[in-house]
């Protein structure tokens, strides 16, 4: 028999934002423009590095737009810092019927596009996909984040740490 202390050790594990911003917007090329420079302004307030995170907010809004779209719906662009140190970066939209595919399936070494998801896969410290609630999937990734020092000698509170990978920042 499961115990009410069974039930929140899975309620326990989920992470509760430190901060978040969410905000809806139009699937237009524009909408996917202003994707960027807001996540470029929230990044700023929030002192985090502009870059990879900003290329990732970049390249999903465009997806979210472009293959996303449904006529009189937006998507929906969110970011978020979890603890231990994660930005989380959100788009969903209203085609749950139309999931990507692997990025190294479907890369043609020729194509002038399709490597959106090629550079979120290799920027980001993880990538994936969550469906619904139906008709909506949410495309996410996360970038951990940790501390280093600022060229004056002072702490940074975050920055992108890639070592994990094989990555120098």
């Amino acid at each position: 028999m499961n115990t009410l202390g069974d039930m929140n050790q899975g309620i326990s594990t989920h992470r509760v934002p430190v901060r978040h911003f969410s905000v809806p917007l139009s699937a237009t090329h524009r909408g996917a423009r202003l994707a960027r420079l807001l996540a470029t302004e929230k990044l700023l307030a929030w002192e985090l590095p502009l870059d990879p995170a900003r290329l990732i907010v970049a390249e999903l809004a465009t997806n979210a737009a472009l293959h996303g779209r449904v006529p009189g719906r937006s998507f929906r662009l969110a970011l978020c810092v979890v603890p231990p140190g994660t930005l989380r970066v959100e788009l969903t939209d209203t085609r749950g019927d139309r999931l990507p595919v692997s990025p190294r399936a479907t890369v043609d070494r020729y194509a002038e596009s399709g490597y959106g998801l090629l550079l979120v896969e290799e920027l980001a410290d993880r990538w994936g996909v969550r469906c619904g609630p139906v008709p909506s999937k949410t495309v996410w990734a996360e970038l951990d984040l940790g501390a280093e020092r600022s060229a004056s000698g002072h702490e940074t509170t975050h920055r992108i740490d890639r070592r994990s990978r094989g990555h120098i920042v």
